[in-house]
């Protein structure tokens, strides 16, 4: 196979190569709808997926060792702090299981949570680290400056088109249709879901899941409710209490209310519950709501929460020894790992109320 080079990327764009190499370096100079085409293009004609399409030197200046004194290092890049932080009830737990596993190897951990490339090389030294593991959302442009550089990497709960590499999720799409199937069978025949399935990966595997479900069970399938998650609210629920609001309210005045709602996590489940509540809608007398992830306010919400348990520190586990193999064995076949999840039934799902 011919090797794909930055001439042909430029052809291909009838750009110059200048303006590829300065997309693809991540050094800036390019603006953001030409170094999305440049990307694009280089990925379709497949420039990532080839060897050797690395850069493997750094100046002086961007030389700087993250690796504790006497202990090989991980980096675990999280750029969305505003959500993402090890303080999370999900994503806590996911850096738990990779920090005890990375322990359990003698491996010391450093989280970087930079969400610019340009800035990230310049913290970034290949020399001192085995390689990454990405958890959540993380930008196309950071993934391919990690990837520029050969640094062995799997990602968590996210996946990028343009990035060949080894994935770990929750079985979402598996796991919500089995849902979905618990409150058909439970005499449940409008369903809808909450979430907007453009948010993540996983939540639109959710999706999937629960219209696989109906179709399957010759039920209609209601339009997703977009766009009911902003990115900067996602742990609260906040952001979507006023808009559910009205939507429940227009619902109930069409009388045309769901007998089911299953939200895409649990902490949009618990702010639907509120509404709910707060306009005289009883959990699950008058309307049955599922979550998703298990997290610990799951449980103690009001009626306790029926969901689904993401194994969150065996998915962080999992990233870590999937990360040693692709060190050991780089010619391995690209994985996308997924991990079993089980429902947990609460008491915020009943048969429906005649």
């Amino acid at each position: 196979m011919k090797k794909v080079t930055m001439q042909q990327i430029a052809d291909h764009l009838g750009v110059s190569k200048f303006v590829v190499s300065k997309a693809l370096s991540g050094k800036g100079g390019v603006n953001e709808h030409t170094k999305s085409r440049v990307i694009q293009a280089a990925s379709q004609l497949g420039y990532f997926t080839q060897k050797n399409a690395y850069i493997k030197n750094k100046t002086a200046e961007q030389q700087m060792t993250l690796s504790p004194a006497g202990k090989q290092s991980v980096i675990v890049l999280m750029p969305n702090i505003r959500f993402q932080t090890k303080d999370s009830l999900y994503w806590g737990k996911i850096m738990e299981g990779i920090s005890q596993e990375l322990e359990q190897n003698g491996l010391g951990m450093v989280i970087v949570s930079e969400s610019r490339a340009d800035h990230f090389i310049h913290v970034l030294n290949p020399e001192g680290i085995l390689g990454m593991i990405g958890v959540g959302q993380i930008e196309s442009q950071l993934l391919l400056e990690v990837h520029r550089l050969g640094i062995p990497m799997v990602l968590v709960d996210h996946e990028d088109d343009l990035i060949p590499t080894d994935t770990v999720f929750a079985n979402n799409m598996d796991t919500t249709a089995r849902l979905c199937n618990h409150l058909i069978g439970l005499g449940h025949t409008r369903l809808h879901f909450i979430g907007d399935v453009h948010f993540s990966r996983s939540f639109r595997d959710r999706w999937g899941g629960f219209r696989e479900a109906l179709e399957q069970n010759g039920l209609q399938v209601p339009p997703p409710r977009n766009p009911m998650l902003a990115i900067n609210g996602v742990d609260s629920g906040e952001f979507l209490t006023e808009e559910f609001e009205s939507w429940i309210v227009e619902q109930r005045n069409k009388e045309d209310i769901p007998t089911a709602l299953i939200c895409a996590n649990d902490f949009i489940a618990i702010s639907v519950t509120a509404v709910l509540s707060k306009h005289g809608i009883c959990v699950p007398e008058g309307i049955s709501v599922t979550g998703f992830d298990n997290i610990d306010d799951s449980y103690r919400s009001q009626p306790a929460l029926t969901t689904v348990h993401v194994p969150k520190e065996a998915m962080g586990q999992r990233a870590v020894k999937k990360l040693l193999e692709r060190i050991q064995s780089s010619e391995l076949a690209i994985e996308k790992i997924l991990v079993s999840a089980e429902l947990v039934h609460r008491e915020s799902t009943s048969a429906p109320s005649a």
